[in-house]
């Protein structure tokens, strides 16, 4: 069953880091930190491989797409939330550890987006990277991922900071 799911998680691009049960939103200094706070939360939690901890930081109605190939002949594969939050709880013997850098968060409101580069590693081994793209949405004290699309390629220029 993880042979099946492996490329699943592969295709979203989100393979991550892991996380407290809830983001603690309510102590961040400004929306921007909140914000960073939920996508911290989410990595975190898909490097623990926890389902719960992922799970709470997507809206209800959150959606999960793959942007694949160059401009010209690309194309857009789904991820159905509670399948991607599912492979994320299966046993697994290596660390999913998507790596980020260089986030950029703009926030109006209820609104939220962020531009995230990253490098993802499936234990050791490099397997992919590229770019997420987020939008949010404030539900109360709380910033949840209403929308994530992601790239995969093989090339980046990853800083040497977050490289294995």
């Amino acid at each position: 069953m993880t042979s099946r799911l492996l490329p699943l998680l592969l295709a979203t691009g989100l393979l991550v880091r892991a996380a407290p049960a809830q983001p603690d939103d309510t102590t961040a200094s400004s929306p921007e930190d909140a914000v960073r706070a939920t996508i911290d939360a989410l990595f975190d939690g898909m490097r623990a491989g926890d389902s719960s901890a992922v799970r709470v930081v997507f809206h209800a109605d959150a959606r999960l797409h793959t942007a694949l190939g160059p401009s010209d002949t690309s194309a857009v594969t789904r991820t159905l939330l509670d399948a991607f939050v599912e492979a994320v709880g299966q046993p697994h013997e290596e660390v999913w550890d998507e790596r980020i850098w260089d986030v950029e968060i703009r926030v109006d409101g209820p609104l939220a987006s962020a531009w995230v580069p990253y490098v993802f590693y499936h234990g050791t081994e490099r397997s992919h990277c590229g770019v997420n793209a987020l939008q949010l949405v404030q539900q109360g004290n709380d910033w949840r991922i209403v929308q994530l699309t992601d790239t995969r390629r093989q090339g980046c220029d990853v800083p040497a900071e977050v490289r294995k």
